[in-house]
């Protein structure tokens, strides 16, 4: 099956990272931007780097960009470009736009061109450093809907060598624990009799209040 194929217009921090990071997980990857030693920077690293103008649709045509898989438009330093380079690629049929957005305005101006997710990634950071710093055993979180998410916890020292079964998850606070992540391996769908240790990270999935409680309680036994 062929690789995916991504381009990421604007090469700043934000884009150049995404754009790697993409290419360590197998995919081939077009990089754009209207400064030469950004694209200079990347040349080694991506499967194509161009300096080009990604507002003028005829340059993007010559490029072959509406036959890539997904376009990122990454520019965070010039509102009007980042919403022309959104157009131009809406315009050439690329089957899937993503954008990040500067402002909510932007993000709203974004939306209403069709653009099929919009990012805040300053403002997901934000929010997400906030929630870490105040639930000392979060690590990380996924929302899957306003009220339902997955989150990464640490396991408190009063959960040491506790089974699954003796937590009982499901039933005391309505979220369940789908993975455990440990030095030798991760377990997918552990068992009530698999037991949590020290260094462990739980996996869990249940709606925002069931978490809460959850990491209530191991915050006050801890």
């Amino acid at each position: 099956m062929k690789a995916q194929q991504f381009v990421v217009i604007g090469l700043g921090r934000f884009g150049s990272s995404l754009a790697l990071e993409l290419m360590e997980m197998g995919y081939e990857v077009l990089g754009i931007d209207h400064q030469e030693d950004r694209v200079e920077e990347m040349s080694n690293h991506l499967t194509h780097s161009v300096m080009a103008d990604a507002t003028d649709e005829e340059t993007m045509r010559s490029l072959g960009v509406r036959n890539f898989d997904c376009g990122i438009v990454a520019i965070g330093d010039n509102m009007e470009r980042s919403i022309l380079a959104a157009i131009t690629l809406k315009e050439l049929g690329v089957k899937k736009v993503v954008a990040k957005a500067i402002t909510i305005l932007h993000g709203r101006a974004l939306s209403k061109l069709g653009v099929d997710r919009v990012i805040f990634p300053e403002r997901d950071m934000g929010v997400r450093v906030a929630h870490q710093l105040v639930r000392p055993h979060l690590l990380d979180y996924i929302e899957i809907s306003k009220d339902f998410k997955i989150v990464e916890l640490t396991v408190p020292a009063c959960m040491d060598g506790k089974s699954l079964s003796e937590l009982n998850t499901r039933a005391k606070y309505g979220c369940s624990i789908i993975a455990l992540n440990r030095d030798s391996g991760m377990i997918v769908a552990p068992t009530a009799l698999d037991y949590l240790h020290n260094g462990d990270i739980m996996v869990v999935i249940g709606s925002n209040e069931s978490i809460a409680r959850f990491e209530d309680e191991a915050v006050n036994l801890d």
